[in-house]
């Protein structure tokens, strides 16, 4: 049976073919404590690639200091196109009347361990102790406390310290300021080859949900269909690079070179999130829906939102994807 397109997904992909003989700049908002992590490696990728060039995307990153509930805000005040954000801070941020949507995913189900100092070998060993956390909202924060919760620690049990970004409570750690804080790669295993103690993994508590997206604002994205269209196509390109096995001795020397870590680091980050496939990175930049309601739902247990809780759906706007054929 012949597939039907929609008739919008047509017109988008007629658009996107003008771009044959132009390029177009579009600002990028990072937070500048992620843009040496593994969570942005698909950007280098598409940039050293070509991935973005050949689309005629000229994407310019643009730091944006302050921490990551200062993302909406400038991508709000048109100080940047596109932005990354976590999702709790996109569904606030709407919630208050941004026009913010979600149009990527850029990372699924992240992995968080959570590394104590060393004298500090079980959960029972952090009550009273110091827990540098991101800021309440973050899924983070909310993934840590549930996996702390799992294995016999509560709330009250332990003090907290907010700390925005893995490089900041990395620190806190190191300094002694801090018993225990959930880290990213490749920080958690720099800090476990020094003698730190994993205590344990957010997925075990938190297996699934939707953390951080490519957002624009929607009549921004209206006026620049083809560029947006352009856009997570380029994106789609670095993930499947990514993710593809053939490659993953280039990947490692680009994350190596990318972190400031070990080529060894580097390897044993891409074991954990592609053996098995852990379903951190998309495939090639899909949003899922279904895990931004769980992050709905989380914010809903953590106080964050009352009822009647919103739908998924209001914060994303997947006709890019669509018409790109990436959904």
């Amino acid at each position: 049976m012949r597939k039907i397109i929609p008739t919008e997904a047509l017109l988008l992909l007629g658009l996107v073919q003008t771009l044959s003989a132009q390029t177009i700049t579009v600002r990028y908002g990072q937070i500048p404590s992620t843009i040496k992590t593994v969570s942005a490696l698909q950007f280098t990728i598409a940039q050293r690639k070509g991935f973005f060039s050949r689309e005629g995307i000229n994407l310019e990153m643009v730091p944006i200091e302050g921490g990551a509930n200062n993302m909406m805000a400038a991508l709000d005040k048109g100080t940047v196109e596109i932005t990354r954000t976590a999702t709790p801070y996109l569904i606030q941020a709407v919630l208050k009347g941004s026009e913010g949507v979600a149009i990527a995913g850029e990372t699924l189900t992240p992995i968080y361990s959570l590394i104590a100092k060393p004298e500090i070998k079980t959960f029972a060993d952090l009550k009273g102790k110091v827990v540098g956390l991101s800021l309440a909202v973050d899924t983070i924060s909310i993934s840590t406390r549930k996996l702390m919760a799992k294995n016999g620690i509560k709330e009250g049990d332990f003090k907290v310290k907010e700390l925005v970004g893995t490089p900041a409570r990395a620190d806190c750690l190191r300094k002694g300021e801090c018993d225990a804080v959930p880290l990213g790669q490749p920080e958690d295993f720099l800090l476990m080859k020094q003698g730190y103690q994993r205590l344990g993994v957010s997925t075990d508590a938190v297996p699934s949900f939707l953390f951080t997206v490519s957002a624009v604002r929607k009549s921004w994205g209206e006026k620049n269909q083809e560029a947006l269209v352009c856009y997570v196509r380029g994106l789609a390109s670095a993930f499947r690079f990514m993710r593809n096995s053939a490659n993953r001795d280039e990947v490692v020397r680009m994350t190596a070179e990318t972190t400031g870590s070990p080529e060894e680091i580097a390897r044993q980050t891409l074991s954990l999130y592609f053996e098995p496939d852990r379903g951190v990175v998309p495939k090639q930049g899909e949003l899922d829906v279904k895990g931004l309601g769980q992050v709905i739902q989380f914010m809903a247990e953590a106080g964050e939102l009352k009822p009647p809780l919103p739908a998924p759906e209001r914060f994303v706007d997947l006709q890019y994807l669509k018409a790109a054929g990436l959904q």
